[in-house]
């Protein structure tokens, strides 16, 4: 056991520091805070210092900062949950490389495969994992068991997966190259996850836009990966449906398939009709996985372990949605390049 893991054993709980106080950063306060255990909200930092002094007077003992470095370096911090936007992930992974921190961050890494590359270089010179990537399905119930009997072999090898994606609505600045950055990207960890195997061409196809769409946003959008062991995946992407939030995936194999996502578990008969709940968003549809995403996230800092989602899948999705947005684009099948991955993420 390291040092660092002794002094982590000695203390109550975990001391993070949770950069970004948005909707997501505020939900992971709280979670720390009220629902898993081992670990305590040390500080918090945004841009918005107000915004962050708010948030930070509703936990005991937290101290509310206006930059991430200050946070990183504030007395108490032993780890750090990144839910602050994109674009600053690499300087914060970056800093709190510099200081042996465990990381918790939410997708995506950063925005490119070249910062991303970056990112992998720094860790790699640190010697030790240290970074895990929320992509939160992941620690779904339904998605560990389509994972399981998946490595359990007993339908053979998975040919072709197909996934369905839907939200209600999305915000007046969401784009259409966001539909593979911001969504899509959760069906790329996914199939590279489920299946083993790594995404190697995309093609995007576009049906004629939703009424209901944004102006400008062409959604829907059905977007094929192609593996490097020959399966294919679809993907439905309708962001502005209106009625829910679903995501939903079938594994079609050699002697059988197997689907989830379908939200059977309570089915209600009245004089109305019959039919279940459909979630409105997806804190909602994943709570449970990001509860426990984050208590696995702790209970390996505190034994100075990395589990989870690498930097490597980090990485490997922000390739492909360059690689999608350029599909997208051009309406052509598009190749992913990825470079050789390296042993340290084996």
């Amino acid at each position: 056991m390291t040092q660092q893991a002794r002094e982590f054993a000695r203390r109550p709980s975990l001391g993070v520091a949770v950069i970004g106080t948005g909707a997501m950063g505020a939900d992971h306060v709280r979670r720390i805070d009220q629902v898993i255990s081992g670990a305590h909200v040390a500080a918090v930092a945004d841009l918005d210092e107000a915004r962050a002094r708010r948030l930070a007077d509703t936990v005991d003992g937290c101290t509310a900062y206006g930059d991430a470095a200050e946070a990183l370096a504030a007395p108490g911090v032993d780890a750090v949950l990144l839910a602050s936007p994109g674009p600053a992930h690499e300087e914060q992974l970056l800093a709190a490389l510099a200081r042996d921190l465990p990381v918790l961050c939410e997708k995506p890494l950063t925005p490119d495969a070249e910062s991303a590359l970056r990112v992998l270089d720094a860790e790699r010179k640190l010697g030790r994992r240290r970074i895990q990537v929320g992509f939160m399905r992941r620690f779904d119930s339904e998605f560990r068991k389509l994972k399981r009997l998946l490595e359990g072999g007993t339908l053979g090898r998975p040919l072709l997966m197909h996934c369905r994606h839907r939200n209600v609505k999305v915000h007046d600045y969401f784009t259409t190259s966001m539909l593979i950055s911001d969504s899509v990207v959760h069906e790329m960890d996914c199939a590279r996850w489920l299946l083993e195997q790594e995404i190697a061409a995309i093609t995007v196809v576009r049906p004629r836009p939703s009424s209901l769409a944004p102006d400008g946003l062409e959604d829907p959008q059905v977007v094929l990966f192609e593996t490097t062991e020959g399966a294919v995946v679809t993907v439905e992407m309708f962001a502005t449906c209106g009625f829910g939030y679903q995501v939903q995936a079938e594994a079609v194999c050699e002697r059988g398939t197997a689907r989830i996502g379908e939200g059977h578990d309570l089915l209600v008969n009245s004089p109305a009709g019959w039919g279940g709940e459909i979630p409105q968003d997806f804190i909602a549809r994943f709570a449970d996985a990001y509860d426990l995403e984050v208590q696995e996230w702790v209970d390996a800092a505190r034994a100075d372990r990395t589990t989870g989602p690498t930097a490597w899948d980090g990485y490997a999705a922000a390739a492909v949605c360059a690689a999608g947005i350029e599909a997208q684009r051009t309406g052509q099948r598009t190749a992913v390049e990825l470079v050789e991955r390296p042993d340290f993420y084996a």
